[in-house]
């Protein structure tokens, strides 16, 4: 079994593309629902939150877990896969974060090339990250984008209130005017100039997606990680094919679980993907 972890609901924008693309592929997903959002909270907090939520899914029975969650990659993935998991008696298991897949497809250039290669060391493009508080302070995303192109530009725009909205189900009316200040805020930095490209840095924001097309210029290519991400797992699941389970194994109905009310949390999920399967509540 492979395990998907958010914060609370952004994380299935990431796990419908996941069980659609890999049918045969037993999906749990855990959505901390009880302590969402996890954006303006302490490192401290969000290593341990996510810790927690890893170890629930290893005692589900998950061989791989993937963090679809931008804060908890940026703050928590690399104590988790450097420090703890080597000691924590996992044998096997694995965690993989959403920040590599992003910055491959951002920059054309494998994860594991950490110098500038032909033509990245000559790309010049401004890159656009919009995220969460943490993940904007971390500054994971312009350190591993310039590792590779150096001389791009990478400007970040903190929404530290869309998460919130997103999870609160907010009018329409209310996320247009948050993405529209984001985005207001972004092209006051750059002097109104247009980015080559945006990254939706928080996997709630496909969720909004329509309204970053709307409030950037028209050439910005958005860069949505829901299918960035299932490319980049497929090509994992190739080199490690023992988290993949038997060949020739049925379909598999992914699990859902949360740390909330599984009710309150399944109707708001139903506003995005509307025939979603009945949540479970975590059993600690």
């Amino acid at each position: 079994m492979i395990g998907v972890f958010d914060s609370g609901h952004g994380g299935l924008t990431v796990f419908r593309v996941l069980a659609r693309r890999f049918p045969h592929i037993a999906f749990v997903y855990l959505g901390d629902h009880r302590n969402v959002p996890y954006g303006n909270r302490s490192s401290d907090e969000i290593v341990a939150l996510t810790r927690d939520a890893v170890c629930a899914l290893f005692r589900s029975g998950c061989g791989l877990v993937l963090l679809g969650c931008n804060t908890a990659t940026c703050v928590a993935a690399r104590t988790l896969q450097k420090d703890w998991l080597p000691v924590s008696g996992w044998v096997g298991r694995n965690i993989l974060g959403i920040v590599a897949p992003t910055v491959e497809a951002a920059t054309q250039t494998p994860w594991a090339v950490t110098s500038p290669q032909y033509p990245q060391k000559y790309n010049t493009d401004t890159i656009a990250v919009f995220g969460t508080t943490r993940t904007i302070a971390s500054h994971a995303y312009p350190e591993e984008i310039r590792k590779r192109c150096p001389k791009v530009t990478v400007v970040q725009q903190a929404c530290p209130e869309l998460v919130g909205a997103i999870e609160g189900a907010a009018p329409q009316d209310e996320l247009d005017g948050l993405v529209g200040a984001a985005a207001a805020a972004l092209l006051a930095q750059t002097g109104g100039a247009p980015p080559h490209r945006a990254i939706l840095g928080c996997t709630h924001y496909p969720l909004v997606e329509p309204l970053f097309r709307r409030h950037l210029p028209p050439f910005t290519r958005l860069l949505s990680q829901p299918e960035v991400v299932a490319d980049s797992l497929e090509d994992y699941l190739h080199r490690h094919p023992r988290f993949v389970g038997e060949p020739g194994e049925r379909p598999r109905s992914p699990t859902l679980l949360t740390s909330g009310d599984p009710a309150r949390v399944a109707r708001t999920a139903r506003i995005f993907w509307p025939d979603v399967p009945a949540f479970e509540h975590l059993a600690h």
